[in-house]
């Protein structure tokens, strides 16, 4: 590296490099030493950062310990190292996150919102990965399991779920303010479906956009934010039958929806990722991606940077 920067000079070598595919580091980091410290160390990740040159890649899992990682653009591939963990973490159930260049995989034997006494919780935590903390937030309104959240418009939402041991589904959202710090209950706001055996709601913001998939109805789903009610804009890939949304995971990935899932019979044993771009027109599912595999998708996450 030192002599590529004594020809064209630090700024430009860091400028070229920043502006390569992500999937390129690897192979940079193989080149010598001191490529391998510089993309270890970060600092083209906040320099990318700066400069607002973000790449949304989707990460995801169909084993308890293997990850990979998937660029939609490019439609490249990579194997990320084996999790190192115990037993009792590898059978749990996860939840998984990407914060900054985190990729966080949570994971308990409860299901997400209860404690260990069975209690539905109200509970609600954030995560700064520049620091590594945790932070506990203000309560939600309603204590919710089996719900599922998402980050628009400047805001963070949590939408549906069960809130009782009754088991009848929430319809209602809430909405969390960074700036007052305060929920706001939003009605309505759950795009359906939902109980005890259900996922939770597969929701996707892509551009500030929010989508649902419903999977029984095999309907893509938009929330009107002026009237404040869902609406059915298309069809969803025939890959996305229903298994009461289990094992199938549907995520905004920048400016695209994405959809994921695992096999739909013992003839065909693989993973096939759609994908539709809201700003192209009305919804055309493409085929962006398949492997062989012989699970469902477990967990996925989406990480831009």
């Amino acid at each position: 590296m030192s002599s590529l920067i004594h020809v064209i000079g630090r700024d430009l070598t860091m400028k070229s490099l920043m502006s390569l595919p992500r999937y390129n580091y690897a192979r940079i980091a193989s080149l010598n030493r001191s490529f391998c410290e510089l993309i270890r160390s970060g600092e083209l990740y906040r320099l990318r950062s700066t400069h607002q040159v973000i790449e949304h890649w989707v990460y995801f899992s169909c084993d308890p310990l293997k990850w990979e990682a998937f660029d939609p653009v490019n439609e490249k591939w990579m194997n990320l190292p084996m999790m190192d963990t115990d037993l009792g973490f590898q059978f749990s159930d996860k939840e998984s996150m990407a914060v900054g260049t985190d990729l966080l995989v949570i994971g308990n034997d409860m299901l997400g919102g209860v404690d260990r006494n069975g209690k539905i919780m109200d509970a609600v935590e954030s995560y700064d990965s520049e620091t590594g903390t945790w932070k506990t937030l203000p309560r939600m309104i309603k204590p919710r399991k089996l719900s599922s959240g998402v980050f628009m418009d400047g805001k963070f939402y949590v939408i549906g779920g069960i809130s009782s041991n009754d088991s009848n589904p929430l319809t209602c959202g809430e909405e969390y303010d960074l700036d007052t710090q305060k929920w706001t209950e939003i009605p309505n706001m759950s795009p359906g479906g939902g109980g005890p055996r259900m996922a939770p709601p597969l929701l996707a913001v892509a551009s500030n956009e929010l989508y649902a998939a419903d999977c029984a109805a095999m309907e893509l789903k938009m929330y009107s934010k002026k009237n404040k009610e869902w609406v059915a804009i298309g069809r969803l890939p025939k890959i996305a039958h229903s298994r009461d949304g289990w094992g199938i995971a549907f995520r905004g990935c920048g400016n695209r929806v994405v959809i994921i899932c695992g096999p739909r019979d013992t003839q065909n044993r693989y993973i096939e990722i759609y994908s539709w771009v809201p700003s192209e027109g009305p919804p055309q599912w493409m085929r962006i991606g398949w492997k062989s595999s012989n699970n469902f998708v477990y967990n996925c996450a989406i990480m831009g940077c």
